[in-house]
């Protein structure tokens, strides 16, 4: 045998003695083990889940009303000083535990969205699941007077540009929020002919709102509906 053969024969043994070495260190896999992080395999799942169809009710997002260690207002306090607005907010969180400012914020601020683009679209369905009964009978009248003349609103909501929470209350077991809403939205209505009635088509416009979202605490939906809205000019 020649020393060529030789040298590769020492390199076979070699590599299947290192080969049996890590597999005694590494284990061997059993078909039961976990598979790998996938930093985006929670997300997927959970967005392969399918949901119930809800007709559009935006369901401001809630805790699961543990105190924790700061004590059951420790988020109202990192909302807003001591003050009247942070001891109504407290008598919110005495009647529903599970409430969060900074989450009823961003709920409000969607279904905001939601409510003006249905109404410029004449969306009753999205409309009626979002305000209360009152508030949904001002705006089905105002769709059905624009219906009757022909017009059309053509809108595009640009954004939010502020929302704060101003007043809260608990009156029985019914909690009222008040907010106000600084949106810019571009809006335009034109007749039955076509032609600008009102607004403008490319200009953005400011609107300043306040809007009241009630719910029942002793429910156990957890949807807010509008009941109340006041335009600041």
């Amino acid at each position: 045998m020649g020393s060529f053969d030789f040298v590769t024969i020492f390199f076979l043994v070699a590599a299947v003695v290192i080969f049996l070495q890590l597999r005694n260190v590494l284990g061997r896999r059993t078909g039961n083990e976990k598979p790998p992080f996938d930093p985006y395999s929670r997300r997927e799942s959970a967005e392969s889940v399918p949901t119930p169809d809800r007709g559009k009710v935006v369901t401001l997002p809630r805790r699961d009303g543990s105190e924790g260690e700061d004590g059951p207002y420790a988020q109202v306090d990192a909302f807003t000083p001591a003050g009247p607005l942070n001891q109504s907010l407290r008598r919110v969180v005495d009647g529903d535990p599970s409430f969060s400012p900074n989450e009823f914020v961003n709920g409000a601020k969607l279904a905001y969205e939601m409510i003006v683009v249905a109404f410029a679209d004449g969306d009753r369905k999205t409309l009626k699941n979002l305000l209360s009964r009152e508030v949904y009978e001002g705006f089905d009248a105002a769709i059905s007077e624009r219906e009757s003349k022909g017009e059309v609103v053509k809108s595009n909501f640009v954004g939010i540009e502020k929302a704060d929470i101003v007043s809260a209350e608990v009156k029985d077991q019914e909690v009222n929020i008040t907010i106000r809403i600084i949106s810019q939205l571009i809006s335009a209505t034109y007749d039955k002919d076509g032609n600008l009635i009102d607004g403008d088509a490319e200009a953005v416009a400011e609107v300043n709102d306040i809007w009241t979202f009630a719910r029942d605490v002793r429910s156990r939906d957890p949807n807010w509906k509008l009941i109340a809205t006041e335009s600041e000019g």
